[in-house]
């Protein structure tokens, strides 16, 4: 029976959480305990969540792709999750950073990354910073400057997943009673970052899928194809019937994108 929770009504009562057999830990790096789990074996792929969410939003995911042979990787960005953080403003380079120690903590020289949203910004910095690291990058839902997005809009479907976060932030952070600072300073840096030029893209040397939603909330689709003409070698996907929140509405739509990208990265 096919998945679907289009209206996220599922998500915002039952959550998302990974599933079991996996091997967790935390590591240490430039101020913060970055929690990440590891599931599987084989060519190893980073599953890099969204602003606000955690490693669990994965839930639908990273049994397929183990399943399909992969060493399957989650992280709870900096601050989210179960992941801590420091006194410093949120940025995409400094999380960038956390998962590359968590590479090194499990003893991974390259991987395939695929970013939701505030994930897929992670990883391209990660490209363009350590493209050696990175065997591509499927990058899902997020712009590189302010042209990209839409002004905000508060939707039902926005509202639900607002909720789900709030409750596993609350449950899972060592500090469950400041989910309003950590949203500021989330939000904060939404606003401010990334501020990436057509020559920071023309840098990009890994291979790049660019996903782009049909009902996508927040980011234009004109931006999703600048990405992917402005990439050398990118190439545009459009998800159709689903949101900002695919991989949680329809996931073997989602997934199926995922797994063509991978399955590329062998040829």
């Amino acid at each position: 029976m096919t998945f679907s929770d289009d209206e996220l009504k599922h998500f915002e009562d039952v959550g998302a959480e990974l599933p079991p057999g996996g091997s967790s830990a935390f590591v240490a790096n430039d101020g913060a305990q970055i929690w990440h789990a590891s599931f599987g074996a084989g060519p190893p792929v980073i599953l890099l969540h969204g602003g606000l969410g955690h490693a669990g939003n994965w839930q639908h995911q990273v049994q397929p792709l183990v399943d399909a042979g992969h060493q399957v990787v989650v992280v709870d960005s900096r601050g989210h999750g179960h992941s801590s953080r420091d006194e410093r403003p949120y940025s995409y380079d400094l999380m960038a950073t956390d998962v590359f120690a968590v590479m090194d903590a499990l003893g991974l020289r390259r991987a395939a990354i695929v970013g939701w949203s505030d994930g897929a910004v992670i990883g391209l910095r990660m490209a363009d910073t350590a493209p050696e690291r990175v065997s591509g990058l499927f990058y899902f839902a997020c712009n590189v400057d302010e042209s990209g997005t839409y002004p905000f809009e508060m939707t039902p479907v926005i509202g639900r997943c607002f909720n789900r976060h709030v409750k596993d932030y609350q449950r899972l952070s060592a500090t469950p009673e400041a989910f309003q600072q950590f949203s500021d300073a989330v939000g904060l840096m939404q606003r401010t970052q990334p501020n990436l030029t057509a020559d920071d893209l023309h840098r990009i040397k890994v291979p790049v899928t660019v996903a782009q939603s049909e009902h996508e909330e927040f980011i234009r689709p004109e931006h999703a194809a600048y990405l992917a003409r402005t990439i050398p070698g990118a190439r545009l996907v459009t998800l159709p019937g689903v949101s900002h929140f695919a991989p949680l509405q329809r996931p073997e739509l989602f997934n199926a994108e995922v797994l063509r990208f991978l399955h590329g990265l062998r040829d």
